[in-house]
């Protein structure tokens, strides 16, 4: 059985740094191979985070280069699927995964609230800091609530989950991945006759006029819809 670990950086977190880096690491210890889209290019910054038709650009630009790194892989055949995402990737990776109608299991570092949109009820392990300027915690932790994640707050920690003092950071950073190490062990052991028997109904964006005009008015408070 194939195991595929996509990993979806930030705009300007790359696959090479820390959060990234060694959840891949992991993930590949477990016998996972790693898919990597590349969102080199991209642009946005905080108060772009409020202009909802520049976030349904992003969005758009990353599942069109999420499906050509994926363009070798039949995505909703696979048994064992693992998404590792950061900060906006947060928001591709689950838009990603409700328009292919597959369950997966989201590992997810800093997200943006727009994951509310698409994030499965009860799958999900977010990682976030209380300190983050991209993402009001308390919006977090209610999304949380909501859809049953689990949560975990890293005190003090920015958009890096960092928080000033390098070996703090780095002790963190152990706690956040001996967590990250036990999920996908968890995962990489499930049966995956259960895992394929959860698969939601496929979604098309490109296809489905429907769901493909909540995507293009994302703007219409992203709040209000899921695809």
């Amino acid at each position: 059985m194939r195991k595929i670990a996509v990993v979806f950086p930030g705009v300007g977190y790359t696959k090479d740094r820390p959060l990234l880096y060694y959840s891949g690491k992991i993930a590949k210890s477990y016998g996972y191979e790693l898919v990597y889209p590349d969102f080199t290019g991209l642009q946005w910054s905080k108060e772009e985070l409020k202009d909802h038709s520049r976030l349904v650009e992003l969005l758009k630009e990353g599942l069109t280069r999420t499906e050509a790194a994926l363009s070798d892989y039949d995505i909703t055949s696979e048994d064992n699927i693992l998404f590792l995402s950061k900060s906006i990737g947060t928001v591709v990776a689950t838009a990603y995964a409700r328009k292919k109608g597959i369950v997966v299991k989201q590992i997810l570092f800093t997200p943006l609230e727009y994951i509310s949109n698409f994030i499965e009820k009860g799958n999900g392990l977010v990682f976030y800091g209380d300190h983050d300027p991209y993402a009001k915690p308390d919006d977090i932790i209610r999304i949380g609530r909501t859809y049953q994640l689990e949560m975990h707050c890293i005190k003090g920690a920015n958009h890096s989950l960092e928080a000033g003092d390098v070996l703090h950071n780095i002790d963190e950073l152990k706690k956040v991945m001996q967590r990250v190490d036990e999920e996908i062990k968890a995962v990489s052991d499930k049966n995956s006759e259960n895992q394929s028997e959860r698969k939601l109904p496929n979604l098309s964006i490109s296809d489905n006029s429907e769901t493909k005009h909540c995507v293009d008015n994302m703007a219409c408070d992203m709040h209000g819809y899921k695809i």
